[in-house]
């Protein structure tokens, strides 16, 4: 197998990862609405999803225009870094359980919990998504993928972080047993 084979494969693999999301999240969008979530940031919503369905589409083309050569140290350091933020996403997915969607949806009166990696960070999944997001490219050399995502999931990431954190402020606080989290 060519390294720009092996390349479209693994970006037809991290496609089929996000489908499963998607039909995580609507499962579980469906769960918190009927326990009266409420949604916000619906403007921004479609701007994440057009950036990263561009996302992928960016990796195929410009991996089949530029066929670049990549050092195998850079190939395997950041397939390194995107496994890990693989798992990572994962780990957030599991641990909010059926309150993850790829919406902010928050249920009323579900404390946040500060088990997982919520117990480290504030968002990690965001950590995931931005390590990813410049990882992925990097693991075939396509720097302009790399850099036009960072900058535009920056401004993205930024509006997400501010409608994120205005609707979890009206939770309540998490007792000291919670195991629950409300981050959408």
């Amino acid at each position: 197998m060519t390294t720009l084979a092996a390349f479209l494969v693994l970006v037809a693999l991290v496609a089929l990862e996000r489908l499963a999301e998607l039909v995580v999240s609507k499962r579980n969008a469906a769960w918190s609405f009927a326990r009266d979530g409420v949604e916000t940031g619906r403007r921004h919503y479609v701007w994440m999803v057009v950036l990263h369905s561009s996302f992928l589409v960016a990796l195929v083309v410009e991996a089949l225009v530029r066929r670049s050569d990549v050092p195998p140290g850079l190939a395997w350091s950041m397939l390194t870094v995107v496994v890990a933020s693989q798992a990572l996403r994962w780990w957030c997915i599991a641990t909010l359980g059926r309150r993850w969607n790829t919406r902010v949806i928050v249920v009323p009166d579900l404390p946040p919990v500060t088990h997982g990696p919520y117990r480290l960070l504030s968002h990690p999944n965001y950590v995931a998504v931005v390590a990813e997001g410049l990882a992925l490219p990097l693991v075939h050399g396509l720097w302009m993928t790399a850099v036009g995502f960072t900058v535009l999931n920056a401004v993205v990431l930024s509006v997400r972080l501010r409608v994120e954190n205005a609707a979890l402020a009206g939770l309540p606080a998490p007792g000291p047993t919670s195991r629950a989290d409300a981050h959408a």
